[in-house]
This record gives C-alpha cells, structure tokens and sequence, in this order.
C-alpha cells in the first residue's frame, strides 16, 4: 500500500471511496463533461464563447 494512502485518515479513505463509486457510475457523456468542467482551459474557453453567443458575437455555422 502507497505511503499516501497509509497517512490518510479513515474520513479521507471514505470520501474517496465514495467518489470512486460515483465516477464508475458516470455515463461516457457525463464523464466527457466532468474532464471538461475540471480543465481550467477548456472550461475558460467554453465559458467565453458561451459570452460571446450571448451577446450577438459568434459567428454562424454556414459561414465557418
């Protein structure tokens, strides 16, 4: 077992354990979007576009 492991308190083990239950549980959809939402980057570029649409500036997809 990892020295990190070893060190973590039993909250910590649990919480993690929760988490790995969920993740297992996201469809391929959903865990596209959760990579999504966690890379700073993307989620930056994202949210600016989604800016820019609302505000009239995005530019239509027959003129790409």
């Amino acid at each position: 077992m990892s020295t990190v492991i070893k060190e973590m308190n039993r909250i910590e083990l649990v919480n993690l354990e929760r988490l790995a239950y969920i993740l297992k549980g996201l469809s391929v959809a959903e865990f596209e979007t959760l990579e999504l939402l966690l890379d700073e980057v993307a989620f930056g570029t994202i949210n600016q576009s989604l800016k820019e649409l609302e505000a009239g500036e995005g530019i239509p997809i027959d003129k790409w």
